[in-house]
């Protein structure tokens, strides 16, 4: 057994896990999201900020989470396989997992793992691209297909897209296929987001943000969201946020370190509220 799977083997339960998927093989445009995870790591951990949540929680000192390293993966079909046993055994240790990528492929296998321990799963998914195309560029596991895949393949009951602004005849087609509820950049306010049920998974794609607050990203794409927007939408989440990913953070973009830094307050933010327990863990 070596040191990573010990690690997922010593998860308490009810405890947070924090992975690295630094995968970016399906990227269409530029390559560099692998080298995500280790980035936000370290920019959490420099001291330029103190490890406490908003919402009052010492990360510093709280027990019940652990970030447990980066994933080696492979190539291909194989690394996407590598990603649904970890997460898998991650999750049959009762504890949940915030994914650390890595372009947005990786979220179909991640949503493998959670659908067959939660049912029904609602997927509230930041973005600015639906990232619902059949196909992209001959590539049907393409971080511009997963929520096609995961749709096609029933892992989720309802998926909600907030921050969304490139959107095209194709995709449209897809949303009234899937009956995803898309709600547009341009129609976008606070008091917009459904209300939403648990279980609920949440993929934060930082492009969903305007590239004046994340330009640290593959796709710059005008007139997004704002940092507080994401937080507010964050802290507004039910308990029962079973898992999330941080998705497309490209350090080869981020000059001054800026979308690290909200990369690491996502993180901070989302292992807290995380660490409050379920409906179903207080039962």
């Amino acid at each position: 057994m070596n040191s990573f799977e010990e690690k997922i083997q010593s998860l308490q339960k009810g405890a947070v896990a924090v992975i690295g998927i630094p995968l970016d093989e399906n990227s269409s445009f530029l390559r560099g999201a692998a080298q995500g995870p280790p980035r936000i790591r370290e920019v959490l951990l420099s001291g330029s900020s103190n490890m406490y949540t908003e919402l009052g929680i010492d990360l510093g000192k709280t027990p019940g989470w652990t970030d447990i390293g980066d994933l080696e993966l492979g190539r291909g079909l194989d690394a996407l396989k590598r990603i649904e046993t970890t997460v898998s055994a991650i999750l049959a240790r009762d504890t949940r997992v915030l994914s650390l990528g890595g372009d947005h492929s990786i979220t179909l296998p991640i949503m493998k793992a959670h659908a067959k321990k939660y049912k029904p799963l609602t997927i509230l998914h930041v973005d600015a691209h639906p990232d619902t195309y059949d196909v992209y560029d001959g590539n049907r596991f393409s971080h511009a297909c997963p929520f096609a895949r995961i749709m096609e393949e029933g892992l989720a009951e309802r998926l909600v897209q907030v921050g969304v602004r490139t959107m095209n005849l194709h995709q449209r087609q897809q949303a009234e296929r899937f009956g995803i509820e898309v709600i547009e950049m341009k129609d976008w306010s606070t008091d917009k987001v459904p209300k939403l049920e648990g279980p609920i998974y949440l993929s934060l794609d930082l492009d969903g943000l305007d590239p004046a607050f994340a330009p640290g990203v593959s796709h710059h794409e005008p007139g997004g969201l704002s940092t507080r927007d994401v937080l507010r939408i964050v802290h507004a989440l039910p308990a029962d946020l079973v898992g999330a990913d941080i998705v497309e953070f490209n350090p080869s973009r981020d000059s001054v370190g800026v979308t690290a830094m909200v990369a690491a307050k996502f993180y901070k933010e989302l292992v807290g509220h995380m660490l409050r327990p379920t409906p179903a863990q207080k039962s």
